[in-house]
Formats: C-alpha cells, sequence, structure tokens
C-alpha cells in the first residue's frame, strides 16, 4: 500500500469537523477550490512520459438541464478520469454543448411569437443573431449543473459546435466529403416534421404505437390492398404483387384504375411484397412511403406528391387544402361512398413516428436534399471493430453495432433551419455549384445553400474538432484518439456510428476513441422507464440539493452494470446519504481518538490491526480491478460493504478497546491508514465527503491528485483473517440468541466466557465490548450454554431469557439440521448420482453433510443446556 508522504503533514490536534455532514456547507466551497487551484486542467506538454487519458464529455443540448441520464453519464466519466488523475496519467475531460438546431429555433421562434413576431419578420441575419443573444443569456445551463454534480472537466476547453473553432472544423470535412464524392444532393424520402418545417434525422423522430385505422380498399375486382395512411392512395404510382404469387402473375404489367382520381397505374411485380401479408397486393406510393420510393426506383415508376410541407393536400379535386389528417376520413367516405370500402378495423394500433421536439406526425416526403454516402465510411467503422481496434464494452452490445453499421442508408444531413451550420455550397447564376472550404471565398454574387447542416454532423466531429482539429496541434497529437466514449446504448446507432465514420475520414484511419463504454437508461425502482405521463420522473438536482451530491452519484453507479438499465429509488438515495454520513462518523471518531497517517506502519501489530490491514489490500485489488472493467456496481457494493461492515462496524468497535492499553499508538496510526486508502478508494465515486474527510484526518493539499492505492501483498494476513472471521462468527451467533431472546442490543448480560485454548481467548475484552457482556460476579448462574467457535459462553439472562422461545428455535433448527443430513445422505448413497455428478458437485455435498452434523452436534449441546422450563 503507497504509503503516506511526510510532506502530507498532520492532522490538527483540534478535530474542526462539524458533527454532522451537511453537503451544502462543503461541495460549492470545494468545487471552487478544484476548479481555481487548476487540479482539472490538462496540459499536453506536462510531464511526457506519463500516459495520457482523454474524454469527450457528449455535448448536451444548449438548450437542455441535467437530467437522470445525464448524471448516470458524467458520474460515470467523472469516476474514470477522477481515477486515472490520481494513477498519474496527464487526463483531458473536455466539456462542451451541442446547439441542438431544431430545439434552440423552436425556443427562440416561441420567445419571437410572445412579441407577435416570427423569424421572417426578423429575417435571417437578424434571426441567428438573435438566437446568439437567447445563448448567451439563458443557454447553457447544463454547465452550471454539471459543477453541480462535481464533473472534474477543464472548464478552459469547454466547446461549443456552433463556435468559431468547430465551424472551421465543419467546413474543413464538409469541403473534403464533397471533393471525394462521398457528398451529394438528390431527392429522396426522408422524415420531415410538418410543425418545424424541416428534414429530421432517424434519432429526432420517436415511435410510438398508437390507435389508428387500418381501411381496405377494392381497386379492381382482382386487387385489394390496406392502408393505414387512405389519403395517400392520391399518390399511388402502382400496385405491387411478388413476383411468385400465383394468384396475381396473370396481372403483371396491366393497368388498373386508381380510385378517385381516374388515373390508371401499373400492376408491376417486386421481390419487397410479402405475399403471405394481408391480400398481398401493396399500394405504391413512391413520393410518401419509404418502401414505396425504392420499389418506385427499381421500376421507374413517377413520384407524385399530394401534400406540400404543411402536411396539406395538393393533389387536385375535392380534397385539395384540407389538412392530412381532416383528408383521410373525407378520403374513406368518398370511397366508401363508390363501394370501394372491403373492410375497415378500428381501433388499429401500429407504431407512428413523431417529431421529437414538437410531437407532430412525421411524415414521409420526399424532397431534394444533402446526403452523406454511408457505405465506405460504415463498412470501414464496422472493420474497425471488428478487427479488434475499437473495443465495446459490453461486448455482447457489438452484434446491435453491427447490424447498424452493416445496413446504414444515405445520411440525409440538410435541414430547413436557420440555426446551424449553413451548407457551404453556392451556385451560380447558370446553375454552376462550388463548395467552398474554410479558407476559400466563393465568387462574388454567387447565392449560398439556404440549408444547414444536421446536428449531428458537427457533434459527430467531436473528439477531434475539441482538440484542435483541422490544425495538427499537441492536443491532437497527446489526447486523440481519446480513451473511452462513455454514453447510452440508445445511441449507440446515432452519434457513435457517426463519430466513428467521419473520425476514421478525418483522421487517417485512427479510430476515434480506444473503448466505447455503454451503459443502459435510468429507470424506477420497478424497472420502468421515467416519463413524465408516468409521473415517476426524478429531478437529479433534487436530490443533490436534498441528499448530496455524492450521494446521487453512488445511488446511480452503485446500479451501474455494464449495458444495463439502472433503477434508482428515493430510498436508495437516502441510504447513499446514509453512507456518506458513516464515512464522516468514522472519521470523525478516528481523529477525536488521535488517529492519523504519519510515518510508516508499526511493526509490531494487533490480529485485529492485522486482519483490517490484509482485508485493505485484498478489497484495494478488487476495486481496481472492477473499476478497469467498467464494473461501477460491483465496485460500489465492495466499497460500501467494506466501509459499512467490516470497518465501521466491526474494526472501529474493536478498536475502541485497544484505544485504552498499549495497543494504543499501533492502532492509531492503522485506522489512519484504513481510512486514508479507503478515502482514496471512494474519491472518484463520492469526491467531495472524501476530499473534505481526507485532508481533515492527513492535512494534505487535495485527493484530487493524491496517490491512488495500490495493494500491498506483504500485508495480506491469512491467520489474523482466520482469527477475526471466527470472533465474528461468534459474536454472530450470540447477538442472533440475544435478539431471539428479545434482549434489546444495548443491554448487558453477565457472561462467563470458556476459550479451551482457542486463540479468540486474546480477544476476550472486544468481545465481550460487542457483545455487551459483564463478567459473571456473585450469584452468577448460567441460565444458557452457547458453545461457538471452541468457545462456551455461559449467560445468566436472569429472567429475561424467554426459554420455551429459546427451545422452540432450538428445535426448529435441529429440524432443519437433520433433514440436511438426511438429504445429503440420500445423494451420497444414490450410487446414480455418484457416478454421473462432477467431483465437484459431490465435494460440494459432502461439505454439506459434515456441516449439518455439526450443526446437529452444537444445537443439541443447546438445548441440553437449557433450564428446565
Amino acid at each position: 500500500m503507497t504509503q503516506p508522504s511526510n510532506e502530507r503533514g498532520q492532522a490538527a490536534a483540534d478535530v474542526d469537523l462539524p458533527t454532522q455532514y451537511q453537503p451544502a456547507n462543503v461541495e460549492g466551497r470545494l468545487y471552487e477550490r478544484w476548479v481555481s487551484a487548476g487540479y482539472f486542467a490538462a496540459d499536453a506538454a506536462r510531464d511526457p512520459a506519463a500516459p495520457a487519458y482523454s474524454i469527450v464529455i457528449p455535448p448536451p443540448n444548449v438548450t437542455g438541464s441535467l437530467h437522470m441520464g445525464h448524471a448516470l453519464d458524467h458520474s460515470i466519466q467523472d469516476t474514470l478520469i477522477r481515477r486515472r488523475r490520481m494513477q498519474g496519467y496527464e487526463t483531458a475531460w473536455i466539456p462542451g454543448m451541442d446547439h441542438a438546431g431544431i430545439a434552440t429555433q423552436n425556443v427562440v421562434e416561441r420567445e419571437l411569437a410572445k412579441e407577435g413576431l416570427s423569424r421572417h419578420d426578423l429575417g435571417r441575419e437578424a434571426f441567428v443573431e438573435r438566437v446568439w443573444q437567447w445563448k448567451a443569456e439563458s443557454g447553457g445551463r447544463i454547465l452550471g449543473q454539471m459543477k453541480r454534480l462535481g464533473d472534474s472537466v477543464d472548464w478552459a476547453r469547454e466547446a461549443f459546435t456552433m463556435d468559431e473553432a468547430r465551424a472551421r472544423a465543419v467546413r474543413t470535412i464538409f469541403k473534403r466529403l464533397f471533393d471525394d464524392g462521398l457528398i451529394y444532393r438528390a431527392e429522396r424520402i426522408i422524415n420531415w416534421c410538418p410543425r418545424c418545417l424541416t428534414a429530421l434525422s432517424d434519432i429526432e423522430v420517436e415511435h410510438s404505437d398508437r390507435d389508428g385505422e387500418l381501411v381496405s380498399i377494392r381497386y379492381s375486382d382482382d386487387i385489394v390492398v390496406a392502408t393505414t395512411r387512405a389519403e395517400t392512395m392520391l399518390g399511388d404510382t402502382a400496385v405491387a404483387v411478388h413476383p411468385d404469387d400465383e394468384r396475381y402473375r396473370h396481372l403483371v404489367g396491366t393497368e388498373v384504375e386508381l380510385p378517385l382520381t381516374g388515373r390508371r397505374i401499373p400492376i408491376v411485380a417486386d421481390e419487397h411484397v410479402d405475399p403471405a401479408f394481408g391480400t398481398g397486393c401493396v399500394k405504391v406510393t413512391p413520393a410518401h412511403d419509404p418502401n414505396d420510393f425504392e420499389i418506385g426506383r427499381r421500376h421507374s415508376l413517377p413520384a407524385i406528391p399530394i401534400m406540400d410541407e404543411r402536411g396539406v393536400i395538393t393533389a387536385h379535386g375535392p380534397f385539395e387544402g384540407l389538412d392530412r389528417f381532416e383528408a383521410r376520413p373525407a378520403v374513406v367516405a368518398a370511397l366508401r361512398e363508390e363501394g370501394r370500402i372491403v373492410k375497415e378495423v378500428r381501433p388499429y394500433e401500429h407504431a407512428v413516428g413523431h417529431c421529437q421536439r414538437c410531437e407532430t406526425v412525421v411524415e414521409p416526403r420526399i424532397s431534394l436534399q444533402w446526403f452523406v454516402k454511408a457505405g465506405p465510411l460504415a463498412k470501414a467503422s464496422g472493420d474497425a471493430v471488428r478487427e479488434g481496434r475499437v473495443q465495446i464494452h459490453p461486448p455482447e452490445m457489438a452484434a446491435r453495432y453491427f447490424a447498424w453499421v452493416d445496413n446504414m442508408h444515405d445520411w440525409c444531413i440538410s435541414r430547413q433551419l436557420w440555426w446551424g451550420h449553413r451548407i457551404p455550397v453556392w451556385y451560380g447564376p447558370d446553375g454552376e455549384t462550388i463548395c467552398a472550404g474554410p479558407d476559400e471565398e466563393p465568387p462574388a454574387g454567387w447565392t449560398q445553400d439556404t440549408d444547414v447542416l444536421d446536428t449531428w454532423f458537427s457533434s459527430a466531429l467531436w473528439p477531434f474538432s475539441t482538440l484542435g482539429w483541422p490544425d495538427e496541434t499537441a492536443d491532437l497529437e497527446r489526447f486523440y484518439p481519446t480513451s473511452v466514449l462513455v454514453t447510452g446504448y440508445d445511441i449507440l446507432f446515432f452519434w457513435v456510428a457517426r463519430m466513428m465514420m467521419f473520425g476514421l475520414y478525418a483522421m487517417d484511419g485512427v479510430e476515434p476513441f480506444k473503448v466505447i463504454a455503454l451503459h443502459g437508461m435510468v429507470r424506477d425502482q420497478h424497472g420502468k422507464k421515467m416519463s413524465k405521463s408516468f409521473g415517476n420522473v426524478v429531478d437529479p438536482l433534487d436530490w443533490i440539493e436534498r441528499y448530496g451530491a455524492d450521494a446521487t452519484r453512488f445511488t446511480l453507479l452503485r446500479g451501474a452494470n455494464p449495458g444495463g438499465d439502472v433503477p434508482v429509488a428515493e430510498e436508495w438515495a437516502q441510504g447513499s446519504r446514509n453512507f456518506c454520513n458513516k464515512l464522516w462518523n468514522a472519521t470523525r471518531f478516528a481523529l477525536l481518538n488521535g488517529a492519523h497517517v504519519r510515518g510508516p506502519l508499526p511493526s509490531e501489530l494487533s490480529t485485529v490491526d492485522r486482519w483490517i490491514l490484509s482485508r485493505l489490500q485484498t478489497v484495494a485489488a478488487e476495486v481496481d480491478d472492477q473499476l478497469e472493467h467498467f464494473e461501477f456496481a460491483k465496485a460500489c457494493e465492495t466499497l460500501y460493504h467494506f466501509a459499512w461492515d467490516e470497518v465501521c462496524d466491526w474494526y472501529v468497535e474493536l478498536s475502541k478497546v485497544q484505544f485504552d492499553d498499549h495497543r494504543a499508538e499501533a492502532t492509531r496510526r492503522v485506522l489512519g491508514e484504513v481510512l486514508d486508502v479507503l478515502l482514496r478508494l471512494l474519491h472518484p465515486v463520492t469526491p467531495f465527503v472524501t476530499e473534505e474527510l481526507w485532508i481533515s484526518l492527513t492535512g494534505g493539499e487535495t485527493l484530487v491528485r493524491a496517490p491512488w492505492p495500490a495493494a500491498n501483498g506483504d500485508l495480506l494476513d491469512k491467520e489474523a483473517t482466520e482469527i477475526v472471521e471466527s470472533l465474528q462468527r461468534l459474536v454472530t451467533e450470540v447477538r442472533r440468541f440475544r435478539a431471539d431472546q428479545g434482549l434489546k442490543p444495548g443491554q448487558k448480560v453477565a457472561a462467563e466466557l470458556s476459550f479451551d485454548g482457542s486463540p479468540l481467548a486474546a480477544h476476550e475484552e472486544g468481545i465481550r465490548s460487542l457483545l455487551r457482556l459483564t463478567g459473571p460476579g456473585d450469584g452468577f448462574a448460567a441460565t444458557a450454554s452457547l458453545p461457538v467457535e471452541g468457545v462456551t459462553v455461559r449467560l445468566d439472562t436472569a429472567g429475561a431469557i424467554d426459554v420455551a422461545a429459546e427451545r422452540k428455535r432450538l428445535e426448529k433448527d435441529l429440524a432443519a439440521a437433520r433433514k440436511e443430513v438426511d438429504q445429503a445422505q440420500k445423494k451420497l448413497g444414490n450410487e446414480a448420482f455418484m457416478a454421473k455428478a462432477p467431483e465437484a458437485v459431490v465435494a460440494k455435498n459432502r461439505e454439506r453433510l459434515a456441516q449439518a452434523e455439526a450443526d446437529i452436534q452444537r444445537l443439541e449441546a443447546q438445548l441440553a443446556a437449557l433450564p428446565a422450563s
């Protein structure tokens, strides 16, 4: 174990820790001190021999505030970065925000609406200026909330996806992709929001099951199609059947009249059609359905848009001018009047896409947009994981990654907004097109494309644009590729895959991160997704206010198994607060009794001191390994039980008797060592309370850059461990007896202890202290005798014991032990079982038999020792 440095000073003789831990009195003060001292700052030129470790925070939206998903994500990252910092790495944790094109534009447009204005009243330039003004005044609240949580980020490196440096990176990579033929403009089916009036990425569309209708329409005597969007039939340009469907093979190549329109449309054969679904006939509307669009391309069908960008019908006829949802029943009514309706199913539950920002039903729509050719970029992203250059943790999530990147469609990157990175393409008077890089000027008088780039385009550059790319900077040299990307599995396909694509492309095949560490979603204690409609949303800032940042972090991390969802509950946060209080009280007790970290550990130590130091080494090794493998829940459990159960409930209690004799000074030093190391192990998870306690204990400057503990195998002590574990079993058994008799935990009972050569004889004082046992005294008469661990404990309960209840308890335990013996003997006497069972299973049954036989002997002796009732 790393020994304390003499430079760490001494704790003050007078304990200045308050009697109770109040997070509000500690957290803000400590965070300001950390930042002002520069503890979080990264320096690419500092100590070239130190390994580098870097993380970029998935940039939260500038419009957002801290939610439980953020709190979990940031707690994991902070734990990783704080541990590496303590291990001597040169760490860079880079904060920033995403400009959130649609969300931010919506916020500012709502503000303008309150003034009776629209963005068009201002004009593009003035509107964008207004958004920048909003960002300066109201945006970025989440950054202050990150400080409340304790994020140890390098604030000097704060980035924004629309700042000057990121804008230059965006222009650079767009130009390169354009010149390499990987960006193109074409008419394709995209997700369209009729409220926001823009194309949407897949991640900006949320699907939910809604009650709608399924209407079957007769196009001819032979052709019946079914649809949930009857109004789109106005744009049908074909009916498709499967080429092997015998029912319709004779119709392929013929035409059918499209009801309500008088247009004749062909019947085509296409393998996309499932002949077993419905009638086996599919209406084809290339302008309003992505699958139909592909069928249309294969068969050279025209695409006829039948509604405008606001979802209003534009097809000539009686439905022109109706909103799409008004047109739907009107079209069905008209078809019904013509006798075309075969069947109507209502309600019909089906998945409907909604705009993530405004909840408007999304409309698939053919539109002229800009796209990234995903094929070659996606292949490189898949190969990086397959070849082991990037590891996905947990590994089982890799299959989901491959399913996405191996089947990726071209990415629509244009948005019909004003807030965002404007497409760097200009058009000449005669239809010429030019893409201008960041250091290039377009010809005078040319017109720039009016669209902006998808927000994900700029955030896909985050791992390298935040390090100075496209310039060759010292930061890029030292910290790229970043060490680990921590994010939820729900955006594995969207943001992560796109960062991989652009990182590998821009950085000449070098991956943007070495590990992708995925965590699940935060859910309530019953496993339900948090939702305002369910009324189960938890505000992490509320928990921080009431229980402290450390308790909030510990609660989240204690449930964070790799890739799994994280359940949380109010009472768990209360328990985490109690844990912080337990640490506080234990350290305060230690300081009041003179615990310190000065000098080396004494060579002469008691068995109890040797035991706790041995356990400390084991725990340090376990926690180090667990954190290395992203097993945060296991690490928290290990630390919780060691701190609460072993240090506080056993060692601190046993140390009390040692403070009164010749062992006192050695125990003070050992207790100081244990708390020093424990607080360092806990610091990445619970930084505030550990910092306050550690400084009080050691007199050191800060835990932020204190050395990470390394287990010392020389302090492992099997003998001391076996003795103390035997003592624990003894105390536990006697405590159980006391509880069964209704004796209060603090009630003193006269007892006589016979050790018969047991090594526990040296610990009689500690045993009596833990069990509240007094000496036998005059008139002592044992009413119960407990033989445990080679020690006989005779108790004089003098009326406090319920003899009948104790006899009943022992007889119940005896019956269970006899049943266990019977079951084990039957198995071990079964020739078939013995022939087939693995050796380990047989050995386990023999152990169970031996333990049960020992229990019978013990219980019979206890029953015999009971006084007559």
